[in-house]
């Protein structure tokens, strides 16, 4: 995705600049053209995960809190917010006169709406495990057992909205960051059921910007939102939102100043721009590149096979021969850059047998005991990804890595993002390209994408040790005892090697001189509402 990744490989990086190459009238002074390269397969945060959505959705949408250019946690729609001694109960207090972007007001019942939309199962939500393990009685709302009324959130007035958890939580104001907590019209919706998000003029929003077209698979035109509750601060005539579906392209189109920025650059390209441009921006990410594997389908529901998979990658010369990134090679889910008591979680961790470098003698030995020795009667092996330069270079290599460590025949096999996505989410391939940027700040972004039956669990993974240790740490508010519970969630789930870990990520981006105001937190989120163009 928020984050799924979607899924992200390596050089993940955006980049902005002036659209203005098209002639003197060909945008406002204060306009921005921006490159995605895959087409999301929704644009309603009630709904998606993908990493390609969250770029429009975190610039059309607000939720009650959001992140600054410094990555802490500042008020959005709501202006405050009070916790209760027990840690049980918020109230925020929303701004006033607040309205949507077609000018009706938008009050507090707007966000009861979308959240308990979300955890209605008929709305298909990705990320309805956000809310159902926390909110009191959303379990029991989601299972049919309960009725609104016993969900613990509530609207007792336009300007105040009440959530009430089963236990203190930590990171609930992270959560309440990514986008599926935007409020949404609920006479948008219900006049215009899942095409809602379809037309300009049904697609109704509450933030920095607002949709003025749709061109389906070439465009979202954005304007500043007029209506939104700082919109004296929006200096963005325009933002358009293209799409270019190769990298190479995007950085051709970049070059001749045909857009203003892209959301990643080629791997191919980024030693010569690391070298040459100083334009290239490389940012940490809090999210973790793994690859899956269907537990649920042999040969990947035997873990020897798995071990043998993750210990014949040779992590180092994938991120600097192939990517020629910055990113960190990666032994388990949880990416650094959560920190208890001064010390990363992460800090110390093992490596579950892996190492920076390919280990052939130990992977063929596990492969061995799996039944396979040398790869004999191995079964034919397809493995699948998203078509994007990136990907590409990244199977081609780990498919490489993998007949010659353990002797193994693989079958590429691409599609565009969209169908690949569906593929995945059905369970429909052998390996998969995957990945995960944090949706927000805490290791509980990552854990629940291997919970038995998650809704983001595509490894199709099982183990009742696991996700008793993931409820654990979700009801835990001593960090220092919730930070051992992660180790041991880690350990229990390495130990299944139930995917292979490849790397944590970097996002290098390109970013053109006298563009500014932009910024691009660890999670991954871009927001221009404050992005402004000097030159």
């Amino acid at each position: 995705m928020k984050k799924t990744v979607l899924s992200v490989i390596a050089a993940v990086l955006p980049a902005l600049f002036l659209l203005g190459c098209g002639g003197a009238s060909a945008a406002p002074a204060q306009s921005i053209r921006f490159a995605l390269h895959s087409i999301p397969d929704s644009i309603d945060p009630g709904i998606t995960s993908e990493t390609y959505a969250s770029a429009i959705l975190n610039n059309v949408f607000e939720g009650l809190v959001t992140y600054d250019a410094a990555n802490n946690i500042i008020p959005g729609h709501a202006e405050s917010w009070d916790l209760s001694d027990d840690g049980l109960v918020y109230t925020f207090h929303l701004r006033k006169e607040l309205k949507w972007s077609d000018g009706s007001p938008l009050t507090a019942e707007d966000f009861r709406y979308a959240w308990l939309r979300v955890i209605t199962p008929s709305t298909g939500s990705l990320y309805a495990d956000q809310l159902l393990p926390y909110v009191v009685g959303a379990q029991e709302f989601f299972e049919g057992k309960a009725d609104t009324g016993d969900v613990g959130i509530q609207a007792p007035d336009a300007g105040t909205l009440v959530v009430k958890l089963k236990a203190p939580t930590p990171f609930f104001l992270g959560l309440l960051s990514t986008y599926t907590f935007s409020p949404v019209q609920k006479a948008a919706v219900e006049a215009n059921g899942d095409k809602w998000t379809l037309s300009a003029e049904t697609y109704v929003s509450n933030g920095p910007f607002k949709t003025e077209k749709i061109n389906f698979n070439e465009s979202y035109e954005l304007v500043k939102n007029e209506h939104y509750w700082d919109a004296a601060n929006v200096k963005l005539d325009r933002l358009t939102f293209v799409y270019i579906m190769d990298t190479s392209t995007a950085l051709t189109a970049f070059r001749a100043g045909e857009i203003d920025g892209f959301w990643e650059a080629p791997a191919s390209d980024l030693a010569a721009l690391r070298a040459e441009s100083d334009e290239l921006v490389t940012v940490n990410s809090f999210g973790t590149t793994f690859h899956l594997m269907n537990n649920a389908e042999p040969p990947f529901d035997n873990p020897a096979v798995r071990k043998a998979f993750n210990l014949a990658i040779d992590r180092k010369a994938l991120i600097e021969d192939v990517l020629g990134t910055n990113d960190k090679p990666a032994y388990a889910l949880v990416a650094p850059g959560y920190v208890v008591d001064g010390a990363d979680v992460t800090d110390g961790r093992s490596s579950y047998g892996m190492a920076p470098g390919a280990q052939p003698e130990a992977a063929r030995k596990a492969l061995a005991e799996a039944g396979y020795p040398d790869g004999k009667g191995f079964p034919s092996i397809v493995y699948y990804y998203s078509t994007n330069d990136t990907y590409k270079r990244t199977v081609e290599a780990l498919a490489a890595m993998l007949k010659t460590n353990l002797g193994i025949d693989i079958t590429l096999k691409t599609a565009d993002w969209a169908v690949f996505y569906a593929d995945v989410q059905a369970g429909k391939y052998q390996l998969g390209q995957y990945g995960w940027g944090g949706d927000y700040l805490h290791p509980m972004t990552f854990l629940p994408l291997l919970v038995t039956k998650g809704v983001n669990n595509y490894s199709n993974y099982s183990n009742p040790k696991y996700d008793a240790l993931v409820a654990k740490i979700q009801t835990t508010t001593d960090q220092t005892e919730a930070a051992k519970l992660i180790r041991e969630a880690e350990d229990t789930l390495m130990g299944d090697y139930p995917f292979f870990p490849l790397f944590h990520r970097s996002y290098s981006y390109m970013m053109r001189k006298g563009t500014a105001g932009y910024f691009r937190t660890p999670l991954n989120n871009l927001y221009f509402r404050e992005a402004y163009v000097t030159e």
